[in-house]
């Protein structure tokens, strides 16, 4: 099961000991946010008094602290009042409670909504998040329909209304505090959700630290008990999937049962989330993890690395299919055995996919399994002597645009591909082997293009700002995108054909490899841009019939497969989308001799620096 952690909120706690003790035990909830400070004491920075303004940190241990109590600040505080008084108060207040907060060292601290021209609230937050980095700071962001203002929005009198103009509050803030990492979003479920689905879709890209249902937004059943809409049951469910805190705010006697009755309801939603598939639980470990591309003719693989990509339960069956589809089409039962050149054959999968595939279509193949790295080439030299039908196999070590070929090939067959299709040298590999391919010989796959999309994610844009320098914003990164949101559907950017019609050194040299694609694209939600995420979908066999793909491409995804995790292409600097505005970008692949490298920039709607220029951050050794 899922762990979610469930807190509860009350307006007031009068007892914190016997409050957690009620929470905890009765309630069964995890955490509780309290008032940092007592709600009656309002501090006169001119008039100071003397009593205490809250409790004793004696009244829980160190522990107790730690784990169980988030704190909250003052519901009074307006940091960019009109009112030089009152700003002066609140601006004295906000620093005292959130130097006590560190002195108890709690996890988290609530913020209050921010207004929708909160400059101060943004100063003073900012100075918070550098002199308590340990704690994380939760801006409470009520999303509701219609728009509504509230006298609780620390930022002003009002806050920036909800749907788009909350998230707008949310991003100016964001921007303002440098994208801090410690800075996150306590997102509330009003009552009447926003009409449009995709406003609560941009918050997948945010740093959602918890999601708050008010007692208020709970309908009753038949039998008294709370429970929440559908919307808000899928609203729910949607963003459950980056495992956020829950919590339930309201009065204690919101029901018979208080807030426990809510908290249980949220356990019941939670436990009925289904269990993840296995390739789930194979990819969470990797969700929003960076991974530079591999450099394929420099990287030698794992054995370890080999088995997890043999168990891709859809890869290795498409390449079955598509050459059993050729083997039909171009050869004939009985006949000459069909020459099949493996070429980065690695430990063996996709030779033995071709022997299933000629026993399958009753033609007899010839293989050749070419590969440069001499430890996998043990591994199909043990194969060749131990599994049956592999004495039709000749494995040949070395680099597969070296090698001269003793016969010429009907077929070629490789997985050379990259996250992005073109990004790991299938182009330049597969052009050196179609030295020994035969005239109107054949290859899987027969074309792959790359996809990009634009990009809104703030956890990829600050793992990738953690290095503190410009070559890794120059780098594309292999990610398994979990904490993200695309703001719209992706575009086709580079195209690959294979086999071309070159076949003499002096024609394989002379392919050009390097492409240019200058795309547009329309985003109806507006948000923040933080970079593009890359895709490919690639063509493996057609033969007039019946088509095989294996893609990432959202739109034609290959479900279940997992040799392939997208690409993240990040920019130096977040811009912020408008609603219904456009992103247009270019993109290079350059080749040289030695190296191929990509640059890419923003062009509109306002222009960034070209990333990577003459690949100086990253490139691809040749």
């Amino acid at each position: 099961a899922v762990n979610i952690e469930i807190g509860v909120s009350t307006p007031t706690v009068a007892d914190l000991k016997k409050h957690l003790a009620l929470a905890t035990d009765q309630w069964q909830a995890n955490f509780c946010v309290v008032p940092l400070a007592h709600p009656r004491y309002w501090r006169d920075h001119r008039r100071p008094r003397a009593e205490q303004f809250t409790r004793s940190d004696l009244v829980l241990d160190s522990n107790a602290w730690c784990r169980l109590v988030v704190g909250k600040l003052s519901p009074w505080i307006r940091l960019d009042s009109a009112d030089e008084a009152l700003r002066k108060q609140s601006e004295a207040a906000f620093k005292q409670e959130v130097a006590w907060a560190a002195h108890l060292n709690v996890p988290a601290v609530m913020l209050p909504p921010v207004g929708s021209d909160a400059v101060n609230y943004a100063h003073c937050v900012n100075q918070a998040l550098l002199s308590a980095p340990h704690i994380q700071f939760w801006v409470r962001v009520p999303i509701t329909h219609p728009p509504q203002s509230t006298a609780e929005a620390a930022g002003g009198d009002e806050d920036g209304s909800s749907g788009t103009g909350a998230w707008a509050s949310w991003n100016r803030l964001r921007c303002l505090c440098e994208h801090a990492p410690n800075l996150g979003v306590s997102l509330e479920l009003g009552a009447d959700l926003p009409d449009d689905e995709a406003e609560l879709e941009r918050w997948l890209g945010e740093p959602l630290r918890a999601v708050v249902t008010p007692a208020v937004a709970y309908l009753t059943n038949k039998r008294g008990y709370p429970t929440l809409s559908r919307r808000h049951q899928a609203a729910l469910a949607r963003l459950l999937q980056h495992k956020p805190r829950l919590l339930v705010s309201g009065r204690a006697d919101a029901h018979s049962e208080g807030l426990g009755a809510h908290v249980q309801y949220l356990r019941y939603l939670v436990s009925q989330r289904l269990a993840p598939s296995q390739q789930e639980r194979y990819e969470a470990p990797y969700y929003d993890f960076l991974q530079a591309p591999l450099q394929p003719l420099q990287d030698n693989l794992e054995s370890q690395t080999y088995e997890t990509f043999e168990k891709d339960p859809v890869k290795y069956e498409r390449y079955e299919r598509a050459v059993y589809l050729y083997l039909c089409q171009r050869h004939q039962p009985g006949g000459e055995p069909a020459v099949v050149m493996v070429v980065g054959a690695g430990r063996g999968p996709l030779v033995a996919a071709t022997l299933r595939a000629s026993a399958a279509s009753g033609r007899r193949v010839r293989a050749f399994a070419v590969e440069k790295n001499p430890n996998a080439v043990v591994t199909l030299r043990g194969r060749c002597a131990t599994e049956a039908g592999w004495d039709a196999v000749t494995v040949v070590p070395g680099d597969m645009r070296e090698w001269e070929a003793p016969v010429l090939a009907d077929l070629l067959v490789s997985e050379l591909l990259g996250s992005w299709g073109d990004n790991e040298l299938s182009p330049e590999c597969l052009d050196g082997a179609q030295r020994y391919l035969k005239p109107g010989g054949a290859s899987i796959p027969t074309d792959y293009t790359s996809y990009v999309a634009p990009l809104s994610s703030s956890r990829l844009w600050n793992e990738v700002k953690h290095f503190k320098d410009l070559a890794h914003f120059e780098t594309q990164y292999v990610v398994k995108v979990h904490n993200a949101y695309p703001m719209c559907a992706p575009q086709p950017c580079f195209v690959f054909t294979h086999p071309s019609d070159a076949r003499t050194v002096a024609e394989i040299g002379a392919i050009d490899n390097s492409r240019v694609a200058q795309l547009s694209f329309d985003v109806p939600l507006g948000g923040e841009l933080h970079g593009f995420i890359g895709y490919f979908h690639s063509t493996l066999w057609d033969d007039g019939s019946e088509a095989v793909h294996i893609s990432t491409e959202p739109s034609t995804e290959s479900v279940g497969m997992f040799s392939w995790f997208p690409l993240f292409i990040p920019l130096r600097t977040p811009v912020l989308v408008p609603e219904g505005g456009r992103v247009e970008a270019a993109f290079w692949r350059n080749a040289s001799r030695h190296r191929v490298w990509y640059e890419w920039a923003l062009t509109e709607p306002q222009p960034s620096p070209i990333h990577n220029p003459n690949g100086r951050s990253y490139h691809i050794g040749l």
